[in-house]
């Protein structure tokens, strides 16, 4: 569902409109609902995507009762087997298709001053909507069959859509002392969907900062992931540092920031420089796995440069070999973040290696060093070259240039030792030792020209490179070929090579 515009938003979504997965839940839950005798709503995040026509993903149904006995009834009606319930929070998760809906028994949680669990309090739908993070996730729609479809926006949700605010539905230091958690949604949200944090919200993050130490790791590095999955993720990270919370949850990030000057020598703002090198990467990649390395590579390609500034007085400032010590700093700041052992290992190579290619388009090009890159690189070779495209942030649009001539070199480099390391391997489905026993011949240039013959009528799209086929081919001109007819003439293959695994 493409994105609409704000200023022209329905107040309420019609009902017919929506995809008929979310209709037939919604009628489940409203049947059910009145059958028990409860109120239930559609909640949060995905009453805030109808008004948006954003994409749906996850479903939150809120139930004034029991949540979980809600989401059994509900699973049934579904067809599902099993549910993951969580008593504690009175919420049970229905996994279906490939949606997640989640049923919650209307609740407020509280933080104490040092605990990372929260206290949980059953209450009444108003109450539930007034302690969620911001007015645009405290919306419902009730799913009753008296009032069905009512929109309940108590705290100016939808005017806040409209304007692209973000405001909290309480008093935003109680918001955030609540939990502390939601001073990162509201960058996720602000990078999201391109909303701005209102003055009041932005300083009350600012003044409650430090109590983000509470949060689990892995609850603010799913935050982070979102932030670097979005279409333009300097927004989040420029507010991190803004309001206080980069130093916190990324302090080695934070320490990029600045930019000194000796003399006429001054060296550009590494911080800045790498949101724009995220930018570029993230412009230039999906939000999928390989996208996800290439953004947390480019986020820390440079985290090593404070460490190893010097300042040379002939030179200006170097920052040598930083690429090697920003590969040794990485695994000890992922694993603090809680990410996958797997993942550190391939962040890390891109990290080491994101010098290489321009290493080697100022030295010189050649097979045995691109070569080397690319044992190194391994399958994260396309990856490492998309990061150096993405690290060429100048503003002079000659050195750019420049740049980009040195990186479509090696690019090309790269792809031509790759169709000439697989050429040289590709040889005919057919042995010499099968055509000397067929032909009854002894070893001899025949059995090479034969052979030859054989790999030319593959590259050349004759027959497939398959050996039955192959074989039936050779049976076919075994006679003409033995007396020397219809043999093809050597020449280059590459092209043709090309063209055969294109096809393929």
């Amino acid at each position: 569902m493409a994105q609409g515009t704000l200023n022209q938003l329905p107040v309420i979504p019609i009902f017919e409109d929506i995809e008929p997965f979310l209709k037939k839940v919604i009628r489940l839950v409203g049947k059910i609902a009145d059958s028990c005798g409860e109120e239930a709503f559609l909640v949060g995040g995905v009453v805030r995507d109808l008004l948006m026509k954003r994409a749906i993903s996850d479903v939150d149904i809120m139930v004034v009762g029991d949540g979980i006995a809600f989401a059994r009834k509900l699973a049934d009606a579904l067809r599902v087997k099993n549910i993951v319930p969580y008593t504690r929070f009175g919420t049970a998760l229905i996994p279906y298709k490939h949606y997640s809906i989640e049923v919650a028994s209307a609740r407020a949680e509280y933080y104490e001053p040092h605990s990372r669990k929260p206290d949980i309090e059953f209450c009444d739908y108003r109450t539930d909507l007034s302690r969620r993070d911001f007015t645009i996730n405290a919306m419902a729609l009730r799913l009753n069959g008296r009032n069905f479809w009512q929109l309940v926006d108590l705290f100016g949700g939808v005017k806040d859509i409209q304007s692209r605010a973000l405001r909290t539905p309480l008093e935003p230091d109680q918001t955030f002392s609540d939990d502390p958690l939601r001073m990162m949604r509201a960058v996720r949200f602000a990078t999201q969907l391109q909303f701005f944090i209102e003055l009041e919200i932005h300083s009350s993050i600012k003044r409650n900062a430090e109590r983000i130490e509470i949060i689990s790791m892995e609850r603010i590095r799913d935050e982070l992931d979102k932030i670097l999955a979005s279409p333009k993720p300097s927004i989040g990270l420029n507010i991190l540092e803004e309001v206080g919370l980069m130093r916190l949850v990324l302090p080695e990030i934070s320490r990029l920031k600045g930019v000194e000057q000796i003399g006429k020598h001054h060296h550009k703002d590494v911080f800045h420089h790498t949101l724009k090198v995220v930018d570029n990467a993230a412009k230039s990649s999906e939000p999928d796995q390989n996208g996800m390395i290439l953004r947390w590579a480019a986020l820390f390609h440079d985290v090593a440069k404070p460490r190893t500034k010097k300042f040379q007085p002939k030179t200006g400032w170097t920052f040598h070999f930083h690429e090697g010590l920003g590969a040794r700093m990485i695994p000890k700041i992922f694993r603090k973040l809680r990410l996958p052992n797997d993942f550190i290992k391939l962040v890390t190579t891109l990290v080491r290696l994101h010098l290489r290619p321009i290493q080697i388009a100022i030295e010189g090009v050649t097979d045995s060093a691109v070569r080397r890159m690319m044992l190194e690189a391994g399958d994260l070779i396309d990856l490492l070259i998309d990061l150096c495209r993405a690290d060429i942030t100048s503003k002079n649009p000659q050195k750019v240039a420049r740049y980009k001539s040195n990186f479509n070199r090696v690019a090309k480099m790269i792809q031509d030792v790759h169709w000439k390391d697989e050429l040289r391997t590709f040889q005919s489905p057919i042995t010499g030792e099968e055509i000397m026993q067929e032909c009854d011949v002894e070893p001899s240039p025949i059995v090479g020209k034969i052979k030859f013959a054989i790999e030319e009528a593959i590259l050349d799209g004759i027959i497939p490179n398959v050996r039955d086929v192959a074989w039936k081919y050779f049976l076919q001109n075994k006679n003409d070929w033995l007396a020397g007819k219809n043999l093809p003439e050597r020449q280059d293959r590459m092209t043709r090579f090309k063209k055969m695994k294109e096809e393929f």
